[in-house]
């Protein structure tokens, strides 16, 4: 899946890491993505008023991770799957730049190392091999 650049920006990547910060979103989430249900019966299932599932609902939209359709009297809330790439690909960009520093860090390190050579601490400019020189 490709995913346009600038549908990423910090704002929606906000939104995203956002709304899948709180426990009983994912849940949703996870109960969604085996098919859409409607808010009331998303609310049954959890220990809190209808009015807060639906908070957590609108979390989910606005972050684009739902959609709701009206059906009869009911909203029917379902995944978008293309949301979840959004966030893995978030993801993998910090993954690749961290990864980028880490690699830069360690060239680093290693030409500072090669450029100092190692002095033996066991012998001193003025050590002979009879021992140190007096």
């Amino acid at each position: 899946m490709v995913v346009d650049v600038d549908e990423l920006n910090d704002e929606t990547v906000d939104r995203l890491f956002h709304a899948l910060a709180d426990t009983t979103r994912r849940d949703i989430l996870r109960r969604c993505v085996r098919g859409e249900l409607s808010v009331s019966r998303l609310a049954e299932a959890y220990p809190m008023s209808f009015a807060a599932v639906q908070k957590h609902v609108a979390v989910l939209e606005r972050a684009g991770l739902v959609s709701k359709q009206r059906s009869g009297r009911e909203q029917l809330v379902r995944t978008d799957p293309d949301a979840v790439g959004r966030a893995r690909q978030a993801l993998d960009e910090l993954e690749s730049a961290w990864r980028g520093r880490v690699d830069r860090m360690a060239r680093l390190l290693a030409e500072d190392a090669g450029a100092e050579e190692p002095e033996d601490p066991g012998h001193e400019e003025n050590d002979t091999p009879e021992g140190p020189r007096r």
